[in-house]
């Protein structure tokens, strides 16, 4: 059989359209997060959680930002890869 699926458009990412408070959602359609800041080019920081810690996502995880951020994993997903502050 032929996979008649059709290509998602790409969208090249924009750092600069990362903004303070915005929701970050999973590839389910879930917020599992909120944005604290960009770090560079190529790191969200995440605002605390409720065990007052920080996480950092890479910036290759996102595939789309209009008034939040969606990533390309689900939230389970997400917060097994991401990195925490120590």
């Amino acid at each position: 059989m032929i996979n008649q699926e059709r290509a998602k458009p790409t969208r090249q990412f924009n750092p600069e359209t990362v903004k303070p408070d915005m929701p970050v959602v999973c590839s389910d359609d879930g917020q599992f997060a909120v944005v604290d800041h960009l770090e560079g080019k190529d790191t969200i920081k995440l605002k605390k959680d409720g065990t007052g810690k920080h996480h950092f996502i890479p910036t290759s995880w996102v595939k789309l930002v209009d008034d939040k951020i969606h990533i390309d994993r689900p939230g389970a997903q997400a917060m097994k890869e991401w990195r925490t502050e120590t």
